[in-house]
């Protein structure tokens, strides 16, 4: 396998957290956002919607591409179920697809680097204020949420998919937003817990190759 990725990004992150998680190697190929290797013809290629991760995998013999951080997960989870990332029981399976879709629709596109662009370059809107209140409003619903859930980990006391988008949404928020731990408790308790993980380590944004490039 090949991952098409940015140390940076939080989608990338995502499928980072879910390989490692899973113990599964990959190739590390960077694709750098910063000076726009994402539009270029190679990668519109893999991609024609020009974002970050692409998972390149070998099917029946043949070359697979699967952009979009969810499908590659669900593909992972389906693949390699042996270390499941999804809770056995229906509920806690749903309940758990709730937190990752308010992260990966909800949250996260409101501070992608297109949308912040824009309103920089096109809208001459200062991007931050912006960012910080759908970050917050959409970290105080996964809080609230989190309540009902939560043991060690977001949903219960194993590691998720839900807990895959925690760990990069949280890193988005401190770059674009202020956050106030008082506000999120449960979030950054399980955060905590999270980060004593060896393979989490691992996915960290600055342990990646291209770190700071």
């Amino acid at each position: 396998m090949r991952l098409f990725n940015y140390w940076r990004s939080s989608a990338s992150y995502r499928v980072r957290l879910a390989l490692h998680f899973k113990g599964l190697p990959f190739e590390y190929v960077a694709v750098n956002l910063m000076k726009g290797e994402q539009s270029g013809a190679s990668h519109l290629g893999r991609n024609p919607w020009g974002s970050v991760p692409v998972l390149e995998v070998t099917e029946e013999g043949k070359t697979a591409l699967i952009p979009q951080s969810v499908a590659i997960v669900e593909y992972l989870e389906e693949k390699y179920p042996q270390k499941a990332l999804f809770p056995t029981r229906l509920v806690d399976r749903a309940r758990m697809r709730a937190m990752v879709e308010l992260v990966n629709s909800g949250i996260q596109p409101l501070h992608n680097l297109q949308i912040l662009n824009h309103l920089k370059d096109e809208l001459k809107t200062d991007p931050k204020p912006w960012s910080e209140k759908w970050i917050g409003k959409g970290l105080d619903a996964l809080e609230a949420m989190a309540k009902d859930t939560a043991g060690n980990f977001l949903v219960g006391d194993q590691f998720t998919f839900a807990d895959c988008c925690l760990l990069p949404q949280l890193f988005g928020a401190r770059r674009f937003a202020s956050v106030d731990p008082n506000r999120y408790p449960t979030l950054l308790r399980v955060e905590a817990e999270c980060l004593k993980l060896e393979f989490v380590q691992k996915a960290r944004p600055e342990n990646q190759p291209d770190a700071a490039v």
